[in-house]
């Protein structure tokens, strides 16, 4: 079983990285951390980013997710390649580029890419906010798939996933700490990125930021609303290039895997989805940048358990 430990980074292709970032900050609230060979960098809590805009097409590029140490990479890679999935070690120069130590690429039978890293960098100053959001951390990500369920089936097959709830076949809300969700799957027919999620430290924030929002005539997607799944006073929001954010605040932990009982709500029905029974339209995906990977020889980092090579993926 892969243990995945908490979620990194997303990592999404800008064809105007200055508007980009210019949202990040001066709508979102992110830091800015400078950019390094065409990859702009924000932050929003203790790791050293937690959103790269990478200059070229726009799309998402991959989502990261860290684990514990390598040994845990290397057995990830083994569980990997014995499911069919095929990886790709990144080189030195991606790993720099990601900020972490190293890294395993693979896509998921949908065609989402994801990033296995270990060893990301943190960063133990305060955050520089570019405005007064009320950002505590970086909550979770929301990617498509065709069917969620048997997202959620190769997901937990795997990896220490586990099913909070459900919204019909429409939607999988996974967990693998005590948070209602840190990775979910949404129904869709193309790989992407559903939304980032930002929690924020009170209901007020998410008020306020609703008010700044509509004076800056951002396209507000969906809420102010309350999820009944998660408990999570939301707010999702549209950038540019099609990259939808979330602030929300209140979201439900789940301490107790033994007496949690995972429950269904039919979206048809009022309140499934925002139990103030607000506007519930679904939030726009940005679509993955839809490269095709090659097949090529490489191999890992050096190390005494690790096979001399190992098949690859060529990625983004």
């Amino acid at each position: 079983m892969i243990e995945l430990k908490d979620i990194q980074y997303v990592r999404s292709g800008s064809a105007d990285a200055a508007e980009a970032v210019r949202f990040a900050t001066e709508i979102v609230g992110m830091e800015y951390r400078g950019s390094e060979d065409g990859v702009h960098y924000l932050r929003a809590d203790g790791r050293h980013h937690c959103l790269a805009f990478v200059e070229g097409r726009s799309g998402v590029l991959s989502s990261g997710l860290s684990l514990a140490d390598s040994a845990a990479l290397r057995a990830a890679e083994v569980e990997l390649t014995l499911a069919g999935i095929t990886t790709r070690w990144g080189t030195p120069e991606e790993a720099h580029s990601r900020h972490v130590r190293e890294f395993l690429e693979f896509l998921d039978p949908w065609g989402n890419r994801f990033d296995l890293v270990v060893d990301a960098e943190s960063d133990a100053a305060p955050v520089e906010f570019s405005r007064r959001a009320g950002i505590i951390e970086f909550g979770h990500l929301c990617v498509d798939a065709p069917d969620p369920r048997a997202a959620f089936e190769w997901w937990s097959s795997l990896f220490n996933i586990k099913i909070s709830d459900w919204i019909g076949n429409k939607a999988a809300l996974m967990r693998f700490d005590p948070v209602h969700h840190k990775l979910a799957v949404f129904q869709g027919d193309r790989p992407g990125l559903c939304h980032i999620n930002f929690q924020v430290e009170s209901i007020d924030d998410v008020m306020r930021s609703w008010h700044f929002l509509e004076k800056h005539e951002v396209e507000i997607e969906q809420g102010p609303g309350r999820h009944p799944q998660s408990t999570a006073v939301f707010i999702y929001f549209k950038g540019p290039e099609g990259l939808t954010y979330e602030y929300s605040y209140g979201v439900r932990r789940i301490e107790d895997d033994a007496s949690w009982v995972p429950r269904y709500f039919d979206p048809a029905l009022p309140n499934s989805i925002d139990m103030w029974g607000g506007p519930t339209q679904r939030a726009s995906t940005q679509y993955q940048v839809d490269d095709e990977p090659a097949v090529t020889d490489a191999t890992p980092p050096a190390s005494d358990a690790t096979p001399a090579s190992a098949p690859s993926l060529q990625g983004a």
